[in-house]
């Protein structure tokens, strides 16, 4: 008998099987870090084939299956390349079958399963027919309708803070829409002074406001405003990228001096980075605690490791990495910061490298506060978004802390067909449950179980959110 995918798939045990069953999969999603455009659910898009939900649509597409198909030897041609959509989809499925232990392959087959029930394994051999078959239904799958399929209750976009939220504001007031759309701030491009899009950023953002932001002071002061500005809009979180952060003693004189530097296009030092990067930090962390906000960091990733590809493609094409740096410190520091001038916000670390799991898990409980899990770890992130390492982050958070405080999964995703992964995360959370029962770690208390995994997968997200 096949078990691929079967309905016990994942589910090692009877109680996993009822968990999931009773619990887990009644549950709606809140996915509070994703990828979607704002503008593509407002006008409810519809994609003309497969190929554009899955791998390549007007530049952007799904650059975790990018990986893989250049690493099965096809061409860029047939990736990100002028071959048409339904080559791309052929050398696609002629390349899955070698995806064997990668969750990709899983993901795959569970989203042909739930938004086009095509049950068959997709290969070569049966990819017209399969192509052909979803992109007629697709006629009549729109982004909202993928949305509404898959339980969504409410969704935070990641937005740039020059963004106008045009799209959002129009969300609001569609009152055919019953789904959540609100922005998430992700001010990077201010704070990556080091970076060569800090300068054009500052310029656009003196377009925007119609005057120049010639010195720090008035830089804080605009970054302010534009807070303000996504606050009345609905937004309840950040996110950041910490890449290669290191820390420094929040001060207001080196901070000028690097921006100074910076906006005259001169060359800055580490310390002005590093203190301009700390002070601009904190300065925000203190106004996300002061208005009930969650900030979301992301560390341990190098991104456009490969940068001639980079220079071809641009960021986010698959040619990303792992950092291995010592960042534990300066978020501690960060951290600490914070909380010294009982500012420190309620905070979420997504970590990339595996060596840090245990360090930053421990720091995360480091800093208790007045919410439930004030600071906590995040779901298995990126490449550690897979079987093995999400059940290695449940045991962390479970040995070092409150698995009951955790607020659960995000897709982290550009493609509204990447809703079966909290399903994933699901099967694998009530597996992992049960084995601590089964194995008389906890007692069979079923009633509890069930609040448990209901609250892993929704209610601790939609609490620590929105409770001030």
């Amino acid at each position: 008998m096949d078990k691929f995918l079967s309905t016990t798939y994942l589910l090692d045990s009877a109680l996993a099987v009822e968990l999931y069953e009773e619990t887990a999969k009644q549950e709606p999603i809140f996915d509070f870090h994703c990828h979607l455009q704002p503008s593509e659910i407002y006008e409810d898009k519809y994609y003309q084939n497969l190929t554009q939900c899955w791998l390549f649509d007007n530049g952007h597409g799904d650059h975790y299956k990018w990986r893989l198909m250049r690493e099965a030897g096809i061409d860029e041609k047939y990736i990100t390349g002028k071959a048409s959509d339904k080559e791309k989809f052929m050398k696609f499925a002629e390349a899955l079958p070698s995806f064997i232990g990668n969750p990709i392959y899983e993901w795959c087959h569970l989203e042909l399963r739930h938004y086009f029930g095509i049950n068959e394994t997709l290969s070569i051999k049966n990819a017209e027919r399969i192509y052909d078959e979803a992109n007629e239904k697709l006629k009549s799958l729109s982004a909202r309708k993928m949305m509404e399929i898959s339980n969504v209750k409410e969704v935070f976009t990641t937005d740039d803070p020059l963004d106008d939220l045009h799209y959002h504001q129009a969300l609001k007031k569609d009152g055919s829409f019953k789904i959540e759309v609100r922005p998430c701030w992700r001010p990077d491009s201010f704070i990556k002074i080091d970076n060569e899009a800090f300068l054009p950023c500052i310029r656009r953002f003196e377009k925007l406001i119609d005057k120049p932001i010639s010195s720090f002071t008035m830089l804080l002061e605009e970054i302010d405003k534009r807070l303000d500005f996504f606050l009345n809009e609905g937004c309840l979180a950040s996110d950041h990228s910490l890449e290669g952060f290191h820390y420094h003693e929040p001060s207001s004189e080196l901070s000028s001096l690097a921006y100074k530097n910076a906006y005259e296009g001169k060359p800055l030092s580490n310390e002005e980075i590093d203190a301009y990067k700390s002070t601009l930090l904190a300065h925000l962390g203190e106004a996300y605690h002061k208005h009930g906000m969650v900030q979301q960091y992301h560390v341990g990733a190098y991104r456009n490791v490969a940068k001639r590809r980079y220079k071809l493609l641009g960021p986010d094409s698959g040619y990303d990495c792992v950092r291995d740096d010592d960042s534990i410190m300066a978020i501690a520091s960060l951290l600490n910061k914070l909380d010294e001038n009982e500012a420190l916000p309620k905070t979420i670390i997504y970590n990339l490298n595996p060596k840090d799991e245990l360090a930053l898990s421990v720091l995360a409980n480091s800093f208790p506060g007045a919410v439930k899990g004030q600071v906590q770890m995040g779901a298995a992130w990126w490449f550690n978004d897979c079987y093995s390492s999400i059940k290695e982050r449940l045991e962390l958070i479970s040995n070092t802390g409150l698995l009951s405080n955790f607020v659960g999964m995000v897709t982290d995703s550009r493609s509204f067909l990447s809703y079966p992964r909290h399903d994933y995360f699901r099967r694998i959370l009530c597996s992992y449950i049960a084995k601590l029962v089964d194995e008389g770690h906890y007692p069979e208390d079923i009633d509890y179980l069930k609040k448990l995994v209901a609250d892993i997968c929704y209610n601790n997200a939609k609490s620590y959110f929105y409770n001030k």
